[in-house]
């Protein structure tokens, strides 16, 4: 018999342009009375915050302002975050913002009522027992579909490790995904957060744990950001193409949330918490060399995905999973990602740090979810390709 398979979510979901004015009622369907909203300067500065704060107070609730995710989020974030909302008697948490403020939202939200630092719940050593501050959350980009998962990632800073945290207690009591919000969103980051959520939906079809529920909706994902990812990088004001994204990204945070991340997951984590490249531009940079490797262990899967990339074009299988490759190849090359050393990392201290990153990409687990599992030899090397790896030069050889 075969195992049986668990599927979660948050319990409200609210999707649609003009869904951030919702955020009271579901405020008081959550009862309540004061807010923490967990943020960072950009939202504040492009007035988000405020009108946050606004809706709320319209329907009774007071709130207080953390700020201070300023990039990736750790430990610090977090620690300041739960302070705060102590001292201001919170019993709601709301974050707005992309996947770090949402991230380090879980955490408080967990912490507030069962203690402890939030690495004590890494790999599951500390359950989170007690119901967590009922959490909101509002993002602003199109990509980590943080505000439909069970895990957050937040970077220990002392052993500049970042720590994946998965337990149903971290899944946000709503969500509210207004397209809206993403239309302040730069080009650059909406290409980045785009083949994040584009990794998500892949790896979610692809992993070892994936199921009719996950594939479902990893492949409405990948058609979503397949036919309107280089639009909303093109034209930021293409509301059509940003709603569509914003679809895509949510229903790819379901798919993963529930199938689980591979390798790409697994490397790209080092990376951010060693050179401090955001999540999106990281997995951006992995994702095609690591379509690659992975291929000839997953043919039908990319196959599958390649048909979305090329519908009308008649294919065997082999054929449509080199599509998929290519394909992901094409777009990373017209969104201008750049790969690991035009970010500017120092080449040999990236070389140097390959062993201790291939160890923690190992550790994280999500390699072991990958079609093809690979050594920590195997990992070493392909951090080589990718350090200077050129998608279009590849694209144009027919590699």
């Amino acid at each position: 018999m075969k195992a049986s398979k668990e599927f979660l979510t948050p319990p409200s979901i609210v999707y649609l342009q003009g869904a951030f004015q919702q955020v009271g009622k579901q405020a008081l369907n959550l009862k309540g009375k004061k807010a923490m909203i967990i943020s960072d300067a950009i939202m504040d500065k492009l007035g988000y915050v405020n009108e946050c704060r606004k809706l709320l107070k319209d329907d009774g609730i007071e709130s207080a302002v953390y700020l201070g995710v300023a990039s990736e989020p750790t430990d610090e974030f977090v620690a300041e975050a739960l302070r705060i909302s102590g001292e201001e008697r919170c019993d709601l948490i709301i974050s707005l913002g992309g996947g770090s403020c949402i991230d380090t939202a879980k955490a408080v939200s967990i912490l507030a009522t069962n203690g402890g630092y939030i690495g004590d719940y890494m790999g599951g050593r500390k359950m989170a027992i007690q119901l967590p501050v009922p959490h909101i959350a509002i993002p602003t980009t199109a990509g980590t579909g943080a505000e439909a998962t069970d895990a957050t990632v937040i970077t220990n800073t002392t052993t500049q490790v970042k720590m994946m945290i998965k337990q149903p207690a971290l899944m946000p009591e709503a969500a509210i995904v207004d397209p809206l919000l993403t239309l302040s969103t730069p080009a650059n980051v909406t290409a980045a957060t785009g083949v994040d959520a584009l990794s998500h939906a892949v790896e979610a079809y692809i992993s070892r744990k994936a199921h009719p529920m996950t594939d479902m909706l990893a492949l409405s994902a990948i058609r979503l950001i397949a036919a309107n990812l280089q639009r909303a990088y093109d034209n930021s004001e293409d509301l059509e193409a940003k709603e569509a994204m914003s679809l895509g990204a949510l229903q790819a945070g379901m798919a993963f949330s529930n199938a689980s991340v591979c390798l790409v997951h697994g490397m790209s984590r080092p990376i951010g918490a060693l050179f401090h490249v955001p999540h999106g531009f990281s997995n951006a940079m992995l994702l095609p060399a690591v379509l690659e490797y992975s291929k000839d262990t997953c043919v039908e899967r990319l196959a599958d995905i390649g048909r979305i990339f090329s519908p009308d074009e008649e294919m065997t299988d082999e054929e449509a999973a080199e599509r998929t490759v290519q394909s992901v190849k094409k777009l990373c090359h017209s969104l201008n990602i750049p790969n690991l050393k035009e970010w500017g990392i120092d080449e040999q201290e990236f070389m140097n740090a390959r062993e201790k990153m291939a160890k923690e990409a190992l550790d994280s687990g999500s390699p072991a979810n990958n079609p093809k599992v690979p050594t920590s030899e195997k990992i070493i090397e392909l951090y080589h390709v990718c350090y200077d790896y050129q998608a279009q030069r590849k694209v144009n050889q027919g590699v």
